[in-house]
């Protein structure tokens, strides 16, 4: 009964209001397919990268360990590898400064992860704007009904309560339903947040994985390289 009573204000509100109504509604169908999709995204996106970690921490080299993050190119741990390993492969014959080296593959990596952390992070900002939007739309929505609910107040000549209530009741469906929308955007938004967060944590903690082993392959071939120049 209250949904038929619902959608016989919405049937009865002035065209400005059914557009706002519209507008909401609009808004409130791309933040719930935005949201179903981010908690894909992100919840498989931050398994992968901690079963990336854990393969190329148990590698025994290098090209192992790239290797077995190459394997998953769905991994977030994939885009941030393969800019440490093209820069390591372009200066690693070129360079013999094994500081040069080691210093322009973490930039490389630092750049790889704010990379792929703005590549997860796409559409969050609109959750973020209906979250704060909505509200004010809703309202505008409101007051617009509740001016034409006083013209109509005017003309009946008239400031009976169900003269005055039809109106009214119209106009604070479109605020409920502003917060309606607004509501689950900014726990949605701030939910995923989070889940970003820790996913830049585990790229970061990568990155200084994926660097200390390209040292240890420069440590490792220094002498090599000694002992070819004498």
């Amino acid at each position: 009964m209250g949904d038929t009573n619902i959608f016989m204000l919405i049937g009865q509100a002035t065209i400005v209001v059914k557009i706002v109504l519209g507008m909401l509604a609009l808004m409130s169908i791309i933040s719930w397919t935005i949201m179903f999709n981010k908690w894909l995204t992100l919840s498989s996106a931050k398994k992968r990268a901690s079963k990336g970690i854990n393969a190329f921490q148990d590698a025994k080299s290098l090209r192992e360990a790239v290797q077995a993050v190459g394997t998953d190119a769905s991994s977030p741990l994939f885009f941030v590898a393969q800019q440490g390993v093209d820069e390591y492969t372009r200066l690693r014959d070129n360079v013999n400064s094994s500081t040069v080296i080691a210093d322009n593959v973490q930039r490389s990596l630092e750049q790889g992860v704010t990379m792929q952390s703005a590549s997860l992070s796409g559409a969050l900002p609109f959750l973020a704007t209906c979250a704060n939007s909505a509200p004010f739309i809703g309202l505008f929505g409101t007051v617009w009904g509740i001016m034409h609910a006083f013209q109509t107040i005017g003309q009946m000549k008239s400031a009976a309560l169900a003269a005055v209530a039809p109106g009214i009741s119209e106009a604070l469906v479109a605020t409920a339903i502003g917060l309606a929308v607004a509501i689950p955007a900014g726990i949605g938004y701030n939910m995923f947040l989070g889940k970003l967060q820790d996913i830049e944590v585990q790229l970061n903690s990568f990155s200084g994985v994926f660097l200390n082993r390209v040292q240890r392959e420069l440590h490792t071939q220094r002498p090599k390289r000694t002992t070819g120049e004498g």
